[in-house]
């Protein structure tokens, strides 16, 4: 990586560069978010286009694509003239707003998941818990983000089991806004986070609708417990 704070990034590392191919957009609006979780890229920086594409070796089209994407999911801020910056931390009234959303509508989500996943689905979910109990247990404190995304990719597959493309993208939007507090949560934690996330899979996996629905509610009011104090600390 090669950053100059005044003139923003240099040109591309072999680290950071991305190869030109379909669907470029989406692997920029990835690495993103990943930098902004991360708080590499923290809350009020100014995001150069310009930079931004020397730094992934891109043009500058996939660049503003997927800063109009993160603007949309609320982890950016376009001002008028400026450009783009990253976006204030949530508040802790945003943070109980989302909480509120995401218990209106997982639960129903793994109800359906329950009935509708389908074998590769199950198989893909258990990948990503597998995954994530991997990671843990390597401990080499690295591993945030990548564990983070694996918790979101979890959320989104429930979701897409159900057939919903609108539902899909709401849940979405609202991980997006929990990424940089939960980036941060304790590895003791994650244990936890792990262990709810098989208790979930069991019930769907077992075409039990009224337990998954269950366990996914008590998932979220545990996640929202568990976020919550980070974010009063926070501000």
């Amino acid at each position: 990586m090669s950053r100059n704070r005044a003139d923003g990034w240099t040109d591309a590392s072999p680290d950071d560069r991305i190869e030109q191919r379909p669907g470029l957009g989406d692997e920029v609006h990835e690495r993103l978010v990943g930098d902004l979780v991360s708080l590499r890229l923290p809350p009020g920086e100014r995001l150069s286009v310009d930079g931004l594409a020397r730094r992934f070796g891109v043009s500058q089209t996939p660049i503003r694509g997927a800063l109009i994407r993160l603007e949309t999911e609320g982890l950016v801020v376009k001002k008028h003239n400026l450009g783009f910056f990253v976006a204030p931390l949530p508040t802790v009234e945003r943070l109980e707003q989302v909480f509120e959303m995401r218990a209106l509508i997982e639960p129903d989500a793994a109800r359906k998941a329950a009935r509708l996943a389908s074998p590769s689905q199950l198989s893909d979910l258990k990948s990503i818990a597998d995954e994530m109990q991997r990671l843990l247990a390597e401990d080499t404190g690295q591993n945030s983000t990548a564990l983070v995304m694996l918790d979101s990719r979890f959320h989104t597959l429930i979701a897409s089991a159900c057939g919903n493309a609108l539902l899909l993208e709401m849940l979405a939007k609202l991980f997006t806004q929990l990424h940089i507090f939960r980036v941060r949560i304790h590895s003791g934690i994650v244990e936890d986070v792990i262990a709810e996330h098989v208790t979930i899979l069991e019930a769907i996996a077992a075409r039990d609708e009224a337990r998954a629905s269950a366990m996914m509610k008590a998932h979220i009011d545990a996640a929202r417990d568990r976020i919550e104090p980070h974010v009063r600390g926070a501000l």
